[in-house]
């Protein structure tokens, strides 16, 4: 006989069941969404922790019984996998800004050191800042400013992608190309 389940699975309400079913059945969705949704609907067709866990291609029932108390507390977002460990997030949006306010900031010859940013100027002048990041890497300074859309140049700077100085009879002119997220897809 099995034990009593502390926190059985809470009764799924028709529109719960039927995004469920389409995610089981799905190709295209990820396979530990398809996972998850085959093993909550196993439970609620009656299965045991096991039977559910062997159905959707998993060994551990314990991984069921969790997942059965986060689908009772949050719904469909237990589907969604959580942090799978590592260190933790340091830099978070504040901080990316303000990698993102330095890099956007034309480099003072004598403070910086430098007349075009490098990663490793970059660094320098965000770890002297009085509002700086005292510990930040360079690995941390390149992903930020590729998420947000730089590229590195051949003449040894970062630009905007999208963004291009043009010179012109009035002056020194910004271009923006209007189709740049559609060319980065």
């Amino acid at each position: 006989m099995t034990r009593r389940r502390k926190a059985p699975l809470r009764s799924l309400t028709a529109e719960e069941r039927t995004i469920l079913e389409q995610t089981a059945r799905s190709r295209s969705e990820a396979a530990s969404h398809v996972a998850r949704a085959k093993m909550i609907l196993a439970v609620a067709d009656g299965a045991t922790y096991q039977r559910a866990a062997e159905a959707a291609g998993r060994k551990s029932n314990d991984a069921v019984s969790q997942l059965v108390s986060c689908f009772n507390r949050e719904g469909l977002t237990a589907l969604a996998p959580r942090h799978g460990g590592g260190n933790p997030v340091i830099y978070g949006p504040a901080e990316r800004e303000r990698i993102l306010t330095e890099v956007r900031r034309p480099p003072d010859r004598e403070r910086d050191g430098t007349a075009t940013w490098s990663l490793s100027t970059l660094q320098m002048a965000l770890q002297r800042a009085p509002d700086g990041l005292p510990n930040v890497s360079i690995d941390t300074i390149w992903r930020v400013l590729c998420e947000a859309g730089f590229s590195w140049q051949r003449n040894g700077t970062w630009c905007e992608t999208g963004k291009v100085k043009r010179k012109r009879k009035s002056g020194t002119v910004e271009v923006t190309d209007p189709d740049t997220e559609a060319k980065k897809s």
